[in-house]
């Protein structure tokens, strides 16, 4: 009876040893996975000092850390792991004083009209913090910007 397993045996400890052939096999597919909330330059340039939590939400969207002992301070966090490679890690942080934005910092910062292109396709490393202007709620509001809406561009687009 052993001697009909031993073949089974020595076949069963051959699969533990480490053979060239074994590593030509094709790997199972990693999935990439994206965790957090993506932060782009854009949507940090329109960031504005004294903006409201409400409006900072509708902008970059809720916030996946938030704590209780630091109610205001958010924080954004954003990674993308390619298989078990970690792929890009972003982080931003914003600050409030009385319910109003006040500060940025983190690793995605609004970049300069020159260093757009440069931004755009490379990642920032070091982080970075900006002081926005001190709101002053006496100020008179700025007028928004004079944009086209839907309708707008469809009949510039045709010429109307």
């Amino acid at each position: 009876m052993m001697l009909r397993l031993a073949p089974l045996f020595v076949l069963l400890l051959s699969a533990c040893s480490v053979d060239p052939v074994l590593s030509y096999l094709p790997e199972p597919y990693k999935v990439t996975i994206q965790q957090g909330n993506v932060i782009t330059q854009d949507m940090v340039e329109k960031l504005k000092p004294g903006m409201t939590k409400s409006q900072v939400r509708f902008v970059l969207g809720s916030p996946p850390i938030t704590d209780m002992f630091h109610a205001n301070r958010w924080d954004y966090v954003y990674t993308i792991k390619d298989g078990k490679k970690l792929k890009e890690n972003r982080k931003l942080s914003l600050l409030f004083e009385n319910e109003l934005l006040s500060r940025v910092a983190g690793d995605v910062v609004a970049a300069t009209k020159e260093d757009k292109a440069e931004a755009a396709t490379k990642p920032a490393k070091a982080s970075t913090e900006i002081v926005l202007q001190k709101y002053d709620p006496n100020a008179p509001p700025i007028p928004p910007e004079d944009e086209k809406g839907f309708f707008g561009r469809i009949l510039e687009s045709i010429g109307l």
